[in-house]
């Protein structure tokens, strides 16, 4: 299953083409701004069963250096058949659109990236034909920006690297200076950034920070990920009120009924939690259907 991580990473370049200049300039590789971008269809698959997808295909129009395609793969771990993959794509693009592709891969941490980022010689030891050269964005190479002035330069590019930097020791300053960038930013670039740097954490850690950092004021940001939030502060909110139900009428609540209540996060079963609080002659009469 694709992991909500992965898509963050290549789908960032959907929602904002113009991202891949300040990509390839902090990666070396400075590529001319877009005059135009066209999304294309990431089915690479052939006639013949075998299915092959990239994960976001872009086609660039520039002035200085004409046209080419992007396609940007999401790496969340080292895989030894994807080189083969990677090839294939691009001689396959090649073909079938006669435009030069190249390949930028996304990862979240430095031993994929470094991985990636290694030439593969496809060929013969004595005349390799082809040679695969993936252009590498990840931890050891995007900007660790930590302050909210240096944020808001480039807000898709902040994404990204907060993607990137999920691991960071210093995610939390990371994440701090998006977010105070993306409250001063219009709702529609905010919100679907916000939500992309929620996808991007997936289940790590900074998850938890980045979705605290979205409650302190949910009112600034509007999405499914808002109503998580809204909905978890109102589950605590009650699980709280049990607890303050049961104390006052002297009713002793042992940890584990304690962990139970404080650990669930059903506003219903909760709501029924609290009713049978007022007369339950003990906490763990609570949980017990009537």
């Amino acid at each position: 299953m694709v992991s909500s991580s992965h898509e963050a990473m290549h789908r960032i370049f959907q929602e904002y083409p113009e991202l891949f200049s300040g990509v390839s300039e902090v990666l070396g590789v400075p590529f001319p701004p877009p005059i135009s971008v066209q999304i294309l269809p990431t089915d690479l698959t052939e006639a013949r069963p075998l299915e092959r997808r990239v994960d976001t295909l872009l086609l660039f129009d520039t002035q200085e250096e004409g046209s080419f395609l992007l396609a940007v793969e999401a790496q969340g771990k080292k895989d030894l058949s994807k080189p083969a993959s990677w090839a294939y794509y691009l001689s396959y693009l090649y073909a079938k659109y006669q435009q030069p592709p190249m390949l930028l891969v996304i990862c979240q941490d430095r031993s994929t990236a470094e991985w990636a980022a290694r030439p593969v010689h496809i060929g013969p030891r004595q005349w390799a034909s082809l040679t695969l050269r993936p252009l590498v964005a990840g931890p050891h190479n995007m900007p660790v920006i930590r302050t909210t002035v240096e944020a808001r330069k480039d807000l898709a590019l902040t994404t990204l690297a907060a993607i990137t930097h999920a691991d960071n020791p210093d995610v939390a300053a990371i994440l701090k200076a998006v977010s105070s960038a993306l409250r001063e930013t219009p709702e529609e670039l905010s919100h679907p950034l916000a939500e992309l740097i929620a996808q991007g954490l997936g289940k790590r850690p900074a998850a938890h920070l980045w979705r605290h950092l979205m409650a302190v004021d949910v009112s600034f940001y509007k999405s499914p990920m808002s109503e998580e939030i809204r909905d978890e502060g109102r589950a605590q909110g009650r699980a709280e009120d049990i607890l303050i139900v049961l104390e006052q009428r002297g009713i002793d609540v042992p940890g584990e009924a304690r962990d139970r209540i404080t650990g669930c996060g059903d506003p219903e079963l909760l709501r029924q939690w609290l009713a049978r609080a007022v007369t339950a002659p003990s906490a763990e009469e609570i949980f017990v259907e009537k």
